[in-house]
Order: C-alpha cells, then sequence, then structure tokens
C-alpha cells in the first residue's frame, strides 16, 4: 500500500470507565498517533460509551503526567453540551482544555440528541466560541443532517472577523465526513480532501474492515493530512457487560503499521 497520505490521528472514541485511563497511557506511549474520544452526554454518564465525571477526572490526572504532549485527547460533545456550544456558552469548554482535551467534536444530529431545526441560527454563537479558544481545534460533522451548520459558515460574508474567507473555515475548525450521522455506517464513498479545510473520516470503520478503509483513504488523501476515528465497532460484550475494548484497538493499531503510515516502537517486531 501507497503511504503517501499523513495520518494525522487514529482516533479511538467511546473511551470510558470499562478501561482504566493509565492503560490509555501505556497505548499513547507506544503509539503517540493514537487520539483518545470521550463522549460527554449529561444525561448518559456513567452509562456504557459515556464516561463518568469520576473517570474523566482521573484521565486528566494521568493526561497532565505526560504534560499534554504524549497522550491525544478529543472530547466529542452531545446534546446539552452541543447545545451549549451552539448557545456562544464557551464554559464547559474552558473546562476540557484544564482537562488536558485539544480537539473538541461538535456532534450536531439528532441521534445525539441535539434539535437539528435551528442549526442555521447558531453559526455567529459558534464561531464566537471557537474564536476565543484558538488553542483548541473544533471539528463539525460534515453531513446533509448539520449542512446548515458548516455550509453557514463556509457561505458567511464575515466583517467581524469570526470566519475565514467565503468557502474556508476558521483555522482552528476542521469538519468529519461520517455520512452515517454518528449511526456507525460505513461510508459507501471517500471524497478528496478540499483545499481550503482538513478533514477526517468515520462512520462503521472497526478492525475488521481497517485494512479496505486504508486503501481508500490512502487513495483519496492524495498526500494530503487527515484522519480517522472509529467508535461502535471497537466494543466488546465482556462477563455480559458492555466494554471498550483495546484488543479491538491494538487490531486497528497493527493494520495502521502494516500498512506503513507509522512505526511500531523500535522494540516490537514489525
Amino acid at each position: 500500500m501507497s503511504s503517501t497520505i499523513q495520518l494525522r490521528a487514529l482516533g479511538f472514541c467511546g473511551a470510558d470507565d470499562s478501561v482504566h485511563p493509565n492503560q490509555l497511557a501505556i497505548y499513547s506511549q507506544m503509539y503517540p498517533f493514537i487520539e483518545w474520544g470521550v463522549l460527554f452526554r449529561p444525561d448518559k454518564e456513567g452509562q456504557p460509551r459515556y464516561a463518568s465525571q469520576e473517570w474523566v477526572s482521573t484521565l486528566a490526572k494521568v493526561a497532565r503526567r505526560t504534560n499534554n504532549t504524549t497522550m491525544k485527547l478529543a472530547a466529542h460533545l452531545c446534546e446539552q453540551r452541543v447545545n451549549q456550544v451552539l448557545d456562544g456558552d464557551d464554559s464547559f469548554v474552558q473546562q476540557l482544555y484544564e482537562w488536558g482535551f485539544r480537539r473538541v467534536q461538535i456532534n450536531a444530529t439528532a441521534v445525539n440528541g441535539v434539535d437539528t431545526s435551528k442549526l442555521g441560527e447558531s453559526v455567529t454563537r459558534f464561531l464566537t466560541v471557537v474564536s476565543k479558544h484558538p488553542h483548541l481545534e473544533f471539528i463539525l460533522q460534515k453531513n446533509e443532517e448539520t449542512e446548515p451548520l458548516w455550509k453557514g459558515i463556509l457561505q458567511m460574508n464575515d466583517n467581524e472577523g469570526l470566519a475565514g474567507k467565503v468557502g474556508h473555515l476558521p483555522k482552528n475548525v476542521s469538519m468529519l465526513l461520517d455520512e452515517s450521522k454518528g449511526t456507525g455506517v460505513l461510508a459507501t464513498s471517500w471524497p478528496a480532501p478540499p483545499q481550503e479545510y482538513e478533514i477526517g473520516y468515520a462512520g462503521g470503520i472497526g478492525p475488521e474492515n481497517i485494512r479496505q478503509v486504508l486503501a481508500n483513504v490512502v487513495a483519496a488523501a492524495h498526500g494530503r493530512m487527515v484522519w480517522i476515528d472509529m467508535e461502535s465497532r471497537l466494543r466488546s460484550q465482556k462477563n455480559g457487560t458492555d466494554v471498550f475494548d483495546l484488543d479491538k484497538c491494538y487490531k486497528v493499531i497493527l493494520a495502521v503499521c502494516e500498512a506503513g503510515l507509522h512505526p511500531h516502537p523500535t522494540f516490537l517486531m514489525d
């Protein structure tokens, strides 16, 4: 497989109380291209996929020990946490930075508990939050459902310095292509990254199809820097409990290394 692609991050989303944050730190030390995604949705906190406050606090302490350099963390906001940002409230976003998160994904879809009927009205308020936090990268899901938000930004005739040029995004905003709108269905197409902003790919990716996905992404990216993200196919039932399965994560890591996109640590066999 050609390895001209630059895979900036390998996103494993849904880390929760079923794994200890120390385990994530060990993986990050060995494979620093991993990005651990934590879902934030207050009405489901502590349930599978949605970490408890206590667990997040422990994760933050572990991340601080790495000086927030080795351990990449992404906050995936849902429901109330999305609504706060779209309303212009950046209080939780500031807390995320203090915990060690450096990317924030806005899951503004119905399956994630968000009323999508007024997304177009939230453009300026969202950009106000973005402008206050240049040290964070904000990720928008790009699909039909979220179109009023992302297209509103791209088409914005900005007189206040909040957005980029027409057709562009602010420097700290990128997009995640997910045709499934967060439902875990594999994409049927792999669009090339536009020149105007960075993108990632998601939707139904997991250990059983990662090699074909990587081949598709390499072909689509044409050497551009991209990332991939996955969630639902990293779950397993163990002892009757829904868990975040690090064994499945490692199968994906192996495929990425075998494809030549990132190396194993030097003390391990290729």
